[in-house]
């Protein structure tokens, strides 16, 4: 059984983890993707559930469907994830990131540094 966060609804956590699978190679363009009831059985949810997470995929293009055969990744999905985390990132994350970073003192150069070294440039 897969342990889901209590902070956000199960099917948006399917959603991002499907969206995850694919950034990381695991399903690329053209790959079929498990379908709803093999997905439900694996992850021990309602059939309902992943129908939310997978209309969510259809909706943003991520994935597409083929009637009687099931859902597909679709050859755009690598572009439109990054293309919304980044906007996530730079809407919500980076303005609390800077937040943080003013209450507590911290630097742009300081954290150039950080980066620098644990990104190995």
């Amino acid at each position: 059984m897969t342990d889901f966060r209590q902070d956000k609804a199960i099917y948006l956590q399917m959603y991002e983890g499907a969206c995850d699978d694919i950034l990381s190679g695991r399903y690329g363009p053209g790959d079929r993707i498990p379908s709803v009831r093999e997905l439900s059985e694996r992850l021990e949810v309602n059939t309902n559930t992943v129908v939310r997470a997978y209309d969510q995929l259809v909706r943003r293009g991520i994935v597409h469907t083929r009637r009687g055969m099931g859902y597909f990744v679709s050859e755009q999905a690598r572009e439109l994830i990054l293309a919304d985390r980044r906007r996530e990132f730079m809407d919500e994350r980076l303005p609390e990131l800077f937040r943080q970073m003013r209450l507590l003192g911290i630097s742009m150069e300081t954290v150039e540094e950080q980066w620098k070294g644990r990104s190995g440039k």
